[in-house]
């Protein structure tokens, strides 16, 4: 092997070691982008189930009061047509 063969095989080894490197930066930071975006959700999803269980009570009084509006009126619209 003459010496342009071997410092031509060198410098290959060299590039193939920096791309290795690179890939494998790369797969870490999809990796861990993968996690970051399941995290995401995960807090995404588990604050709105958090603020329905917070606002729930909340909601139902809100119905209710709806219920009791909704029957006075239909019985104050019987009065009339009695």
């Amino acid at each position: 092997m003459n010496p342009e063969e071997k410092e031509m095989l060198k410098k290959t080894l060299e590039l193939s070691q920096e791309n290795n490197k690179m890939l494998h930066t790369i797969r870490r930071g999809m990796f861990w982008g993968r996690i970051m975006r399941v995290v995401y959700w995960i807090v995404i999803i588990g604050a709105a189930i958090g603020a329905y269980y917070y606002i729930e009570p909340y909601l139902n009084g809100a119905i209710d009061a709806y219920g009791n509006v909704k029957g006075d009126l239909q019985s104050f619209g019987d009065l009339f047509t009695k």
